[in-house]
């Protein structure tokens, strides 16, 4: 390997730490007393929370959905999205009314009936 590629190597080498490093580094002193900046191991991205609030928000938005247009009407148009493209058929597998939702929608009529009257 030339002079030069070793170099071009090391440089890349290097270049790659510093991005990861920018990221956020921790020291750790190995057994013989050195030393050593470590950058910080990535963990996920998208934290537990974050997905919990979307399934619960999606959860939601189809309760919603199904108590204002109640049950038959809902199905008859997720039935409907089911014999198209794959990708309608897709959205209609998840747009079925499942036990969590049903049962949301169910409580959300309850109080809209209870406030109307």
């Amino acid at each position: 390997m030339s002079g030069h590629a070793e170099f071009e190597t090391r440089l890349s080498r290097l270049l790659r730490k510093h991005r990861a490093m920018a990221k956020g580094y921790t020291t750790v002193m190995r057994s013989d007393g050195l030393i050593v900046v470590k950058p910080k191991p990535q963990g996920a991205q998208i934290s537990g929370r974050s997905v919990l609030v979307v399934v619960v928000a999606f959860v939601l938005f189809k309760a919603m959905l199904i108590a204002s247009l109640g049950h038959k009407v809902y199905s008859e148009r997720v039935d409907r999205l089911g014999v198209g493209t794959p990708v309608e058929r897709a959205g209609a597998f998840i747009m079925q009314i499942d036990p969590v939702s049903g049962a949301v929608a169910g409580q959300m009529s309850d109080i809209r009936t209870q406030l109307l009257h």
